[in-house]
């Protein structure tokens, strides 16, 4: 099934369940995206899964191409600022990307714990959400939340926001610590 080519906006939908799946550039491992497409689609997602080493510009045709209702990029090998960062801007330089949801998780640094410094900065960039030391069910919980407009909910001044912020430590309980600032509808292209 192929999502609506016209929209102003990208809620998910029973219509609107597609997803672009990658890894950055300079990451050539597989088993994250192998892993995350087998859970997306159990979620009731369609899934295209671009592999591993994915220039830029094939991630812009992708999302050119097949409209989808959001990008999820994975990265587990230490470049996932540097490079995330570089393609979060091009993609916000698109008319299609301005208001396609980005999210991109993994290891976006060789920091260790302390990669949750990027965070805040990756968000200025433009993504949406920052999965930092996150469980794949956060990711899904975040998809699977609808609102007209965008995914997630929105606060007074119009900045999409979670019940986690991202900690470098998560609370007892706190299994999904995620950052997201970005609006969707109407807000900053973060470029």
């Amino acid at each position: 099934m192929r999502p609506r080519d016209t929209r102003t906006t990208r809620p998910l939908t029973e219509a609107n369940r597609l997803i672009v799946l990658s890894t950055i550039s300079s990451d050539a491992h597989t088993w994250n995206l192998v892993y995350l497409q087998l859970l997306l689609e159990e979620h009731g997602f369609q899934v295209v899964n671009l592999g591993p080493c994915v220039p830029d510009e094939r991630v812009l045709g992708a999302i050119r191409r097949h409209r989808p209702c959001a990008v999820v990029l994975s990265t587990v090998n230490g470049h996932g600022y540097l490079d995330g960062s570089r393609l979060i801007k091009k993609i916000r330089g698109t008319p299609e990307g301005l208001e396609t949801p980005v999210f991109i998780g993994g290891k976006l640094g060789i920091l260790g714990e302390d990669n949750v410094v990027y965070a805040d900065r990756l968000i200025a960039d433009g993504f949406d959400a920052v999965l930092v030391d996150s469980s794949p069910e956060a990711l899904i919980r975040r998809l699977s939340e609808k609102s007209p407009g965008h995914i997630g909910s929105a606060s007074p001044g119009g900045v999409a926001s979670t019940a986690h912020a991202h900690h470098a430590h998560p609370a007892p309980g706190a299994d999904d610590p995620i950052t997201t600032t970005r609006a969707h509808a109407g807000g900053a292209s973060g470029t």
